[in-house]
């Protein structure tokens, strides 16, 4: 016989594991439309990096990703974007 408090721990897991699923996927798709963005030369790349910045801070505090996994993969895109910003 199982106990209410586990039925009820396994319903909240599964909201939990849909909502993380959902804002893992928003997270990839703003980083993906920033590198786009950058290697297409579109004006607003700016933009789209503060986006992709704001993503990643917003994943960390939620605990969607470790802050340094955030730190880590906001580096990349800033180093990146001033690569491209010299040379292009």
């Amino acid at each position: 016989m199982t106990k209410k408090s586990s039925l009820k721990r396994l319903r909240q897991i599964e909201k939990q594991t849909l909502r993380n699923a959902s804002m893992r996927s928003a997270l990839r798709t703003t980083i993906k439309k920033y590198k786009v963005a950058l290697v297409s030369g579109l004006a607003d790349v700016e933009d789209k990096l503060r986006k992709a910045l704001q993503a990643l801070d917003k994943a960390s505090s939620k605990g969607l990703i470790h802050k340094n996994t955030a730190a880590r993969k906001k580096s990349r895109l800033v180093k990146e974007f001033n690569k491209n910003r010299l040379t292009g």
